[in-house]
């Protein structure tokens, strides 16, 4: 299953907006969202944490506009999936964390490892961003990629999951992880 390739992207001086105008996306239980492996052993075992409201509702904002793109051209909705929005979390977090923009994790693991960990047995494809300041921006970035365009395009996909993540500075760190089923 190929990759996209990297969006390039530009920085971001100021930090990100709130932005609250789309729906959030499907409820995604604690129990599926767990943290990457931190680089260092932590001191003490932390409890998964639930995204915050402000990139919550900027996760449903790119997996509404990734579907608006699809229906133009003929494709069907995506329909989101709990695992894959963990795989999507996992992924943006340790972007943000590590300041390291790749689709593999210096373990050596991919999007497949994730989305299978998360619980989910067939993953397509996963798109990454960093620094654009909204939605519709990280969804033009990637529509002028031709791998990335690809992904979202995919009609024979069926699932998708969004994570956003946010660096200390609030630079944003964008992934859609698409599924088979």
């Amino acid at each position: 299953m190929a990759q996209g390739p990297t969006v390039p992207s530009r920085p971001q001086a100021a930090p990100p907006r709130t932005v609250t105008s789309a729906p959030s996306p499907a409820e995604v239980p604690d129990s599926l969202i767990r943290d990457e492996p931190a680089l260092e052993p932590p001191a003490r075992a932390e409890p998964a944490r639930r995204p915050p409201l402000r990139a919550r509702s900027v996760m449903g904002q790119v997996v509404r506009l990734t579907n608006e793109t699809r229906r133009t051209a003929g494709c069907p909705d995506l329909t989101v999936d709990e695992h894959l929005v963990a795989a999507s979390l996992r992924q943006s977090r340790y972007m943000a964390r590590t300041r390291l923009f790749s689709h593999v994790w210096r373990d050596g693991s991919t999007f497949v490892d994730r989305s299978e960990e998360a619980g989910y047995q067939q993953p397509a494809g996963e798109n990454i961003a960093w620094g654009y300041r909204t939605a519709n921006e990280v969804l033009a970035a990637w529509m002028a990629s031709p791998g990335h365009r690809r992904n979202i395009l995919n009609c024979r996909a069926r699932s998708v999951g969004a994570g956003v993540a946010y660096a200390a500075d609030g630079t944003p760190y964008y992934t859609q992880v698409f599924g088979w089923r």
